[in-house]
């Protein structure tokens, strides 16, 4: 196999990167899928509630845990080797999950796969970084925003008609099975397509910052993916750990920088990348509510209105069809349109999820589904325009070198603020139901209405964003400067 340069794109690059986003799919499909067949799970493994909430939350856990490190391993040594191995791992770790014949053995699988997910995850936008440039690396960034955007809101359609199709005892395996004969077909496909690298130099990885980094994002997380045992009430002094860690942390890295070494995180990705910065906070403003409402819905329209898991998915599709539609054209027009494309889809969710909040509270329940589906596919159509072009913003200016630890960090905000959302806003919901008559539209409209207050947060960004962007244009600048800021990051 031939080994890509910085300067020669691969001709089998659109190939490698279909290859590439079907493990993506795979892997954030994992965290959501599994939530429908947890009480199947329970059930079949005799079990408890807080052992099977494990299944979740380990995944959830370590996903989060390695993803920079494994971005930066990846840059070091190879995102097309680091990205094999991660896939095969996920490979026998979905399996193992499938076969697992207790509760331990599945939480210690699911834990394994979320390992192997967090590894396989910066590797796809590194390797797109590697791959493209110009304006088709808009359009494979607009696919790898699809794939994030459908992968979080079908997974509960994928796990319902799984379910549906193998019903009877252990039905649930097949849930992890089916990753098996897809992921060997990626990892053959892989091996094939995906393009080799010049190796870089040996580099000692940043143990130091692999363990700030590692115990802060450790603490931040685990009280909010165990808030449904009430892991928030009894964990909360995590929350000051964390945040003593991940300060120690840059302190840590500037220090490295300082002395010449190779940090975990460069943080001058933060302080001196144009777009980075506030592309990361707007990705994580805007997953604290993008991931917290689907636990709503589901909760909406299983325990309220008594729907079955595979017609709870499909209610909720309209986002995922608008979401998918909007992305690849939004991929297209980002070089055109910037930051006001995510100006437009934040602004498109909002107004989505604010519309299907006031519907659901009003509406007459055996037509809510129905009538929230317009209000649904607006939001989608708005989401396709922020996940893609944010990712295409955010990583525009980041050296090729740097690719794969600034993905990971930008996809650890992303894994922090959804583990936020999925804690607070079916919280909201139970404490509003708690608080009258089961009065379940009440209790939805709320959390979702709180869902769309980040949602604000991150258009606020992004409008003062795109402001100084539009000022910058205007300022008369030489040929050449104006030429390298227009193509920085592209090599």
């Amino acid at each position: 196999m031939p080994t890509q340069t910085d300067d020669t794109p691969d001709p089998r690059r659109w190939k490698a990167l279909w290859v590439t986003l079907v493990a993506g799919f795979m892997s954030l499909l994992d965290v959501t899928i599994v939530a429908v067949a947890l009480p199947s799970m329970q059930r079949d493994l005799h079990t408890t509630a807080p052992a099977i909430q494990w299944v979740v939350s380990g995944y959830a856990l370590a996903f989060a845990l390695v993803l920079v490190t494994a971005g930066r391993i990846g840059d070091a040594i190879g995102r097309r080797r680091i990205f094999l191995l991660a896939l095969a791992a996920f490979v026998l770790c979905s399996a193992a999950a499938g076969a697992a014949p207790n509760i331990t053995l599945l939480v210690v699988a699911r834990i394994a796969q979320g390992t192997a997910a967090g590894c396989l995850a910066p590797q796809n936008s590194a390797l797109i970084q590697q791959m493209f440039r110009g304006a088709e690396r808009g359009r494979a960034f607009g696919l790898f925003g699809a794939t994030v955007g459908i992968s979080s809101a079908v997974g509960p359609v994928v796990g319902g008609l799984i379910l549906t199709l193998a019903d009877g005892p252990d039905g649930w395996r097949w849930i992890f099975y089916v990753n098996v004969p897809v992921g060997v077909l990626a990892l053959v496909l892989g091996m094939r397509f995906i393009p080799l690298t010049a190796p870089g130099r040996r580099e000692r990885l940043d143990l130091g910052g692999v363990a700030l980094l590692g115990c802060g994002v450790l603490a931040l997380m685990l009280p909010l993916v165990l808030a449904e045992s009430g892991g928030v009430r009894r964990l909360w002094w995590l929350f000051v750990v964390g945040v003593v860690c991940l300060v120690g942390f840059v302190r840590w890295e500037r220090r490295v920088v300082a002395r010449e070494g190779q940090p975990l995180l460069d943080l001058r990705l933060v302080t001196e990348t144009r777009g980075y910065a506030v592309g990361a906070t707007i990705a994580t403003l805007y997953f604290v509510g993008f991931s917290g409402v689907w636990l709503v819905f589901a909760l909406f329209f299983q325990d309220g209105l008594g729907y079955s898991p595979l017609r709870s998915g499909l209610t909720v599709t309209p986002f995922a069809i608008g979401s998918a539609a909007a992305a690849a054209l939004a991929g297209r027009s980002v070089d055109r349109f910037g930051r006001l494309l995510t100006v437009c889809g934040l602004a498109g969710v909002a107004l989505g999820l604010g519309g299907t909040a006031l519907i659901l509270w009003l509406a007459p329940a055996d037509s809510a589904g129905w009538l929230a589906a317009p209000a649904l596919f607006v939001g989608g159509l708005g989401s396709g325009c922020v996940i893609s072009p944010n990712v295409t913003m955010t990583l525009r200016d980041v050296p090729v070198r740097m690719a794969g630890a600034a993905g990971g960090a930008l996809q650890t905000g992303q894994r922090l603020g959804g583990s936020i959302g999925t804690a607070a806003l079916p919280g909201l919901f139970y404490v509003v139901l708690g608080t009258g008559r089961r009065d379940y539209p009440s209790a939805v409209a709320t959390a979702v209405g709180l869902g769309v207050l980040p949602v604000l947060c991150a258009l606020g960004l992004a409008i003062d964003d795109w402001r100084r962007d539009r000022r910058a244009a205007k300022r008369p600048c030489p040929p050449e400067v104006s030429h390298s800021h227009l193509h920085a990051g592209q090599g």
